[in-house]
């Protein structure tokens, strides 16, 4: 159950994450209006999404299929015609693929030429166009999912697959920087991002290279700076995740 003082919360850590985007924005002589908060609703329940709604959050994450399937048709249910938009924004496993091309509007995690092959195969099935995103592991770490940043001729099969494929549009990448406890620490990762962005726009100039995800509640002031259109924010938005 929701209550009041829940929601000023997270009215309230909205407003702090948006002003903290705004400055960081300008800082980087950026719009602000350029940045979209993807709010990551992971653990928490479909009431608090559509609260977090009428606050004015339009886009909305999750991490596992699993989840997103049991709460996303709640919301949708509850908002009615209201514009909501659902980004996949974990692991996409292969075996889901058919369900989450059902629940969600945009794939952040495009990994490999089966990921490639299985997505489309399931969005012309439904004849549904899906946007989506690499996911590069720019840090190397083996803990990571990703294409890895020194395999390029791996990265450019993957790019080749997804421009070939009729239901699919390359809109970007996506990364997940290494933890660390000064976010200054994860500034060329960002940025050697934005630069392989800008390397693979100019190789592949028929997609469209307009998103850059990167960025989380510890680090995303540093994205912004560096060039981020999508922000992963949850806990500074929701507070900590619930069990």
């Amino acid at each position: 159950m929701i209550v009041g003082e829940d929601m000023r919360r997270i009215e309230q850590n909205l407003a702090r994450v948006m002003g903290r985007i705004a400055v960081a924005a300008r800082r980087a002589g950026r719009d602000p209006a350029d940045v979209t908060v993807v709010a990551v609703s992971k653990t928490f329940s479909p009431e608090t999404v559509v609260e977090a709604r009428r606050l004015g959050i339009s886009v909305f994450g999750e991490n596992k299929v699993q989840e997103a399937w049991r709460k996303i048709p709640q919301v949708r249910e509850a908002l009615g015609e209201e514009t909501i938009s659902w980004h996949m924004v974990g692991h996409l496993q292969r075996n889901k693929v058919k369900q989450a091309v059902k629940l969600f509007d945009l794939v952040h995690s495009m990994d490999s030429l089966r990921l490639v092959r299985e997505l489309e195969s399931r969005c012309a099935a439904l004849e549904k166009h899906m946007p989506v995103l690499l996911e590069i592991n720019v840090s190397g770490e083996a803990s990571k999912y990703g294409l890895p940043l020194d395999e390029r001729k791996q990265l450019e099969a993957v790019i080749e697959s997804v421009l070939a494929a009729p239901h699919l549009e390359l809109q970007g990448l996506m990364t997940i920087a290494p933890i660390a406890s000064d976010p200054e620490e994860v500034r060329p990762y960002f940025r050697r991002l934005r630069h392989l962005r800008d390397e693979l726009a100019r190789q592949f100039p028929a997609a469209d290279w307009r998103h850059l995800s990167m960025g989380m509640t510890d680090d995303f002031e540093i994205a912004v700076e560096e060039g981020a259109t999508l922000v992963r924010i949850g806990r500074a938005i929701f507070g900590p995740r619930r069990n």
